[in-house]
């Protein structure tokens, strides 16, 4: 058994000065189960004060025993090592946090405290084990139980819902019937939950190579109609022709193919987002229904998702960019360069290689034999031809000083029309990217009004950002769109 020396120092320390001192919860699972603890925990019988006397440089700022004991370690994941005195707690008025707690003198005790069988095992440094609720057996038989009446563990702490769950895809184990039961019994619960807490559970299952399970079993526990009910409305939705799965099937086999090749988090989550917009923008039935702006509508549902579940606003915007992005058309026979410039604009370059990942995604979720044809391969080819080019505003070779200057404008938005409108020309032919060509096209678009400005960029992404407001406007006045 491996101890790090920095925990093995403290369980030394703490047993020098008579005191218990056990490894307790997930880093013991992950010891028992041959795997590389994440983090390390230690129980003992010391008070917090005792443990702060034996430990100068350590942090006692909680009401729940733990002392935080600094190390000299370089591993970001040793410099702080937690120690917390053996407890029992009583009254959980918000479903997450003990109203009181007590401190006790048995380990048993502890334990008694803890969610699943498989974290309420102790091990000591001489490998010891403490074991009083068959935890191993269940660790030998891949089984997620809990710790007595699971209706009591559940309500205790309503997290625990997702995290049966979440360890369930994690460890590759099934959940126990009775606890399962309960899931189901207490899911409305997960609403107690602050949506920050619901966000990193969710997070940690995106990230396991068997995410698409874990969504599914989100849904069988009824968990996803309180975390994510958008998702839910592809349940009995049909598609058309191309496709032979519901919505829901296919968003999540598109989910399950982007965690077999390991794509990023905001890959994977627009890959279970994108086609989300469907069942609002479906119109008939059959092998000839449409969907029309559903990635528009599935853009906006994917925002209000990640918003809510307080994602950050980087990773908010990425993903709704990618759902929006996805249904990018591209023919070999009609492609030009220019063509494929403006679509780097409106995709950008740093997104491309999300938003490609996300097209195989599509494709195989969609029960497509390659996840990379012809089309997608030429389009590369393409974009190495072309990606060298200025595709933005940032890479015209004027901006809005220069313009203010030579055509004798104040600061407006008429400036940002010029500059849009350039770079549709510099977008037809890159070799106008030069001072000298830029101000003379200038002076000629200076010329013109606002509205004839506007009509030249209608590609640019203030042309594309009103197309998208008026185009979801239209969706929703028609077709009742929620």
């Amino acid at each position: 058994m491996y101890i790090p020396i920095e925990v093995k120092n403290i369980l030394d320390k703490l047993e020098q000065n008579k005191f218990d001192a056990f490894l307790v919860g997930g880093c013991v699972r992950d010891i028992l189960l041959n795997k590389t603890p994440k983090d390390w925990d230690i129980a003992t019988n010391a008070l917090p004060e005792e443990i702060q006397s034996i430990f100068e440089n350590s942090i006692y700022e909680n009401t729940f025993g733990t002392v935080a004991v600094k190390t000299d370690s370089e591993d970001k994941t040793l410099k702080i090592i937690e120690i917390t005195t053996y407890r029992t707690e009583s009254n959980y008025t918000d479903q997450r946090h003990p109203d009181s707690i007590e401190f006790v003198t048995d380990i048993k005790e502890d334990l008694a405290r803890r969610d699943f069988t498989i974290n309420a095992i102790a091990i000591n440094k001489n490998g010891n084990i403490t074991d009083p609720f068959n935890g191993q057996t269940d660790l030998t038989n891949k089984i997620i139980k809990s710790v007595g009446d699971p209706i009591k563990r559940f309500s205790e702490d309503a997290l625990r819902l997702m995290r049966a769950v979440r360890l369930s895809i994690e460890l590759d184990f099934k959940i126990d019937s009775n606890t399962e039961k309960a899931i189901l019994n207490k899911s409305k619960d997960i609403n107690n939950i602050a949506p920050e807490r619901i966000k990193d559970e969710l997070i940690k299952l995106i990230m396991t190579p068997y995410s698409a399970d874990g969504i599914r079993l989100l849904e069988k526990t009824n968990l996803l109609e309180y975390i994510i009910p958008e998702l839910r409305e592809g349940i009995n939705c049909t598609q058309n022709k191309h496709h032979i799965d519901t919505v829901f099937v296919h968003n999540i086999k598109a989910l399950e193919y982007a965690s077999k090749e390991n794509f990023s988090l905001e890959v994977r989550l627009a890959s279970l987002m994108h086609d989300i917009g469907k069942p609002r923008t479906k119109r008939g039935e059959g092998e000839d229904a449409t969907f029309y702006g559903h990635e528009i509508i599935g853009a906006r549902i994917t925002q209000s998702i990640l918003t809510r579940l307080k994602f950050s606003k980087e990773t908010t915007q990425k993903v709704r960019h990618l759902v929006r992005q996805h249904m990018f058309m591209y023919n070999v026979d009609e492609v030009s360069e220019a063509g494929v410039r403006r679509l780097l604009s409106r995709i950008g370059l740093e997104h491309l290689d999300d938003i490609l990942n996300l097209r195989k995604a599509d494709r195989i979720g969609s029960n497509t034999a390659k996840a990379f044809p012809y089309k997608l391969r030429h389009l590369l080819f393409m974009i190495e031809k072309v990606r060298r080019d200025p595709i933005s505003p940032k890479a015209l070779k004027i901006n809005g000083t220069n313009l203010m200057e030579a055509l004798k404008l104040e600061p407006s938005p008429r400036l940002g029309f010029i500059l849009n409108a350039l770079l549709e020309k510099v977008l037809d032919n890159p070799a106008i990217n030069n001072q000298e060509n830029l101000l003379a096209e200038a002076q000629e678009l200076n010329k013109l009004t606002d509205q004839e400005l506007l009509k030249i960029m209608q590609t640019s992404k203030s042309k594309q950002a009103e197309f998208e407001k008026n185009a979801e406007a239209e969706i929703k006045n028609k077709h009742h769109v929620k």
